[in-house]
């Protein structure tokens, strides 16, 4: 193959990449959950408050959580992608909650904190995809910890 066909190559991948990243944008969009929290459970051996979570392709799931205050949280971050790895970034040290954990594709990490402020705070993945264009979280892939005195019914 010449220089010219290797060039045409590079492009059409390139462009398919591009299209491809651009179309999930939509697809993660849509498969959201709705603005409904889902709370963590006490566990009552330890009295940590505990929620999993999957990582996927530009999306948490849940992402919208809740959690109590002043009590200690553990969430576990469970990656579902193949290839693309994330992270988990939580900045408000205000409120006790400084955190960034990568999450390597395919493995579970955990993270754990205790919250001392009540409010909605927000978390995303702080990767950036295509030659620092874009991030993840500008895809979409983000969302909110509310932090309560006391647990709201369902």
């Amino acid at each position: 193959m010449n220089t010219k066909t290797n060039n045409s190559y590079v492009k059409t991948i390139l462009l398919i990449l591009i299209f491809a990243s651009f179309s999930s944008l939509s697809l993660a969009s849509s498969d959201k959950d709705s603005q409904q929290f889902y709370k963590a459970y006490l566990n009552r051996e330890d009295s940590v408050q505990k929620v999993d979570v999957m990582v996927d392709s530009f999306y948490f799931k849940p992402d919208h959580l809740e959690v109590l205050v002043n009590q200690p949280v553990q969430i576990r971050l469970r990656s579902v992608t193949s290839l693309i790895e994330h992270d988990f970034t939580l900045k408000a040290p205000e409120a006790g909650m400084n955190i960034s954990k990568d999450i390597p594709h395919g493995k579970d990490v955990s993270v754990k904190f205790t919250p001392t402020r009540t409010g909605d705070y927000e978390f995303y993945c702080d990767k950036k995809a295509f030659f620092g264009l874009f991030s993840h979280k500008d895809k979409g892939m983000k969302g909110i910890l509310r932090v309560v005195q006391h647990v709201s019914s369902p």
